[in-house]
């Protein structure tokens, strides 16, 4: 395909997860399977256009002279080739000469647009690209910063690996990889990133080598910071309560260095389906899985005996934003409604199991007060028995790196919250509390 054949199966792609409102995933992979005759290039560069196109949602429709929920998915792909990749309007309307499978060329009023339109005056939902009605919760946390902080959100994000310490080290999985170019990371001493293509595609990692024999394994920095902030004891017991497809987990029994005794536990048995064959792979003899069989309490014989305890929360996934673009358009408010009753049943089911002196480690990928320090403000004021870790205490679990992780986080006395636009990761927020007494 050409770059403007490409470019007109983006425009019907966009189309099409407008018009119904699917996954972008779901939606590129139907428009795959339907045109066969597209190599794998054309659709990781099909899939690059249509990703960029909805991380600049709303800047791409302002250029245009549109708003969000008006907008026409020409004029989101157009304006996303200036304002995400740059092009004038000489190089737009070269991809668009109306020749066979390219768009058709532009019209006076987008050559207009793309070469006078501007940010400059635009809301701070348009500058950081996100929706309307979630200024006012993201004006709560940053401020005049919101539209700064969504803006990072719209990046594409890197390629992160952890190393699985369990199978080697840091230096060994870098020699593995290097064709691949990996820097260490900035804040987690498991971590590794690779920069991704000019198109934002990534190297097929899960072929390498390092990963199949589970030296490596893909995580967000962020994500690696949770874990070891939580600091789960060599030798303690330790739950996941929210554990999913295990990715918190292999890290913690990295962290315990495979000594006492973990437990893996979700209440969906499809999200936690990919835990067995990771462990496996992973080396981690000391996980043991715990999976939901109907009504059956599989956690009884738990309560009150484990030294930590992670709650790796469901939530908006507002931080995640970077990698799921779309979910940011089709989110409403009723989920965030939903999500926060279900954090807070949670919470309230993980102090069941904290053993007097044990750590409740408490873990979102959202940016939102709502789910972060107004669930654990919650929380307290529900279990007195339970006090928080001072996030400077909580940090020293990194060394000399968590004084330049506090600097650099949104450091509230709930907890440290993690922004692309200041640490360089995935949004996370992380708080840590202490069992002091049983009246919790």
């Amino acid at each position: 395909m050409t770059p403007a054949a490409r470019l007109s199966a983006a425009i019907e792609v966009i189309g099409t997860i407008l018009a119904e409102r699917r996954p972008a995933a779901d939606v590129l992979k139907d428009w795959g399977r339907s045109h066969r005759f597209a190599g794998s290039g054309d659709r990781a560069a099909l899939a690059s256009i249509a990703y960029d196109t909805l991380r600049r949602r709303a800047s791409s429709a302002w250029i245009m002279g549109e708003r969000v929920g008006e907008e026409t998915p020409r004029g989101l792909v157009l304006g996303m080739l200036k304002v995400a990749r740059g092009l004038d309007v000489d190089a737009i309307a070269a991809l668009c000469d109306g020749g066979r499978f390219a768009p058709a060329p532009l019209s006076d009023k987008e050559r207009q647009h793309l070469s006078q339109a501007s940010l400059d005056s635009a809301p701070a939902p348009v500058r950081g690209d996100y929706p309307e009605w979630l200024d006012a919760p993201l004006a709560a946390v940053f401020g005049e910063a919101r539209a700064e902080e969504g803006a990072a959100l719209a990046e594409r994000a890197p390629l992160d690996l952890r190393v699985n310490s369990l199978k080697g080290d840091v230096e060994k999985a870098g020699e593995l990889i290097a064709h691949l170019a990996p820097a260490p990371g900035a804040w987690s001493p498991l971590a590794l990133r690779i920069a991704l293509e000019a198109d934002g595609k990534a190297p097929p990692l899960t072929s390498e080598p390092a990963y199949l024999k589970g030296l490596v394994e893909i995580q967000d920095e962020g994500s690696q910071i949770a874990a070891i902030l939580a600091a789960p004891p060599r030798g303690g017991q330790v739950l996941d309560l929210c554990a999913g497809g295990g990715g918190k987990t292999l890290e913690l029994a990295a962290l315990m260095d495979g000594a006492g005794q973990l437990y893996a536990y979700d209440d969906d048995l499809r999200r936690l389906a990919p835990i067995h064959e990771r462990v496996q792979r992973a080396g981690a003899h000391n996980v043991q899985v715990r999976s939901p069989r109907g009504k059956a309490d599989v956690l009884e014989d738990l309560a009150g005996r484990m030294d930590l305890v992670l709650v790796d929360a469901p939530c908006t996934g507002t931080g995640t934003w970077r990698r799921n673009p779309d979910a940011k358009w089709r989110m409403r408010p009723g989920a965030l409604a939903e999500r926060v009753k279900e954090q807070a049943s949670i919470l309230d089911a993980a102090a069941h199991y904290v053993k007097l002196g044990g750590r409740l480690a408490y873990v979102t990928c959202s940016l939102l007060d709502e789910e972060n320090v107004d669930q654990v403000r919650g929380f307290l004021a529900r279990h007195p028995g339970f006090h928080l870790v001072p996030p400077a205490e909580a940090a020293l679990a990194l060394g000399e790196r968590g004084i330049t992780l506090r600097a650099a986080a949104l450091e509230r006395p709930e907890g440290l919250l993690l922004t692309p636009r200041r640490t360089g990761t995935d949004g996370f927020f992380i708080s840590l509390m202490v069992r002091a007494d049983q009246a919790g």
